[in-house]
């Protein structure tokens, strides 16, 4: 038996739940919570579908990023390709890399579960599985056509260890960024990229039919 830290599942009772907004794709409820001493409160909190993203790795050593403009932050951020899991039935390995094909224009062969959060879990249900995509290639077709902040994105393909210096100089502040490039740091110096999980491992959070 394993000696490491892990999360646990447990739910706590709810006495009674409001729904008071729903938007296109996220909404926000509110839950009557039954605490361990019996005394009720009120969780506010987002439900999202949950998201995927991909470090996407060449063979130089470089991470491809985006910049994209992000307006609750009022910032333009550098970000890995991201995307939420919002088309019906689609497996997460198939919705990383039509994000990586959509918005990157770019394809790989080898894929692997790097790492899973939970976003915010104090205020938000969203969970996110960030894979590794390596022995990358340009995608084939026509490149897909953005709208809206898409279509500003700029590109850059950036060394690991300055994203990683980035990170830790408070420079870059996307979380998917972040904990893809700090994991990334951590397998490459530790147990290696065969030791990490295959592209279909169990996704508890966000159970799918393989």
């Amino acid at each position: 038996m394993s000696d490491r830290l892990h999360d646990t599942p447990e739910e706590w009772p709810v006495t009674g739940t409001e729904r008071p907004f729903q938007g296109r794709v996220t909404g926000v409820r509110t839950d009557v919570v039954t605490m361990p001493d019996g005394s009720r409160v009120r969780r506010d909190y987002q439900t999202h579908p949950g998201s995927v993203a991909v470090v996407a790795l060449d063979e130089r050593g470089c991470v491809l990023v985006l910049r994209q403009y992000r307006h609750p932050v009022r910032q333009k951020l550098w970000e890995i390709p991201a995307g939420l899991l919002d088309v019906p039935g689609e497996h997460p390995l198939q919705a990383a890399q039509r994000e990586l094909y959509e918005e990157a224009h770019v394809k790989a062969a080898d894929w692997r579960v790097l790492v899973d959060i939970y976003s915010t879990p104090g205020g938000s249900d969203e969970a996110i599985r960030i894979f590794l995509a390596r022995d990358l290639a340009a995608a084939e077709g026509e490149r897909f056509a953005a709208a809206e902040e898409e279509a500003e994105f700029e590109y850059a393909r950036v060394p690991l260890d300055e994203l990683v210096r980035g990170v830790l100089a408070g420079e870059l502040h996307n979380s998917c960024l972040a904990v893809g490039v700090l994991a990334l740091r951590a397998v490459l110096g530790g147990d290696g990229v065969e030791a990490l999980r295959p592209a279909d491992a169990p996704w508890p959070a966000r159970p799918y039919e393989a």
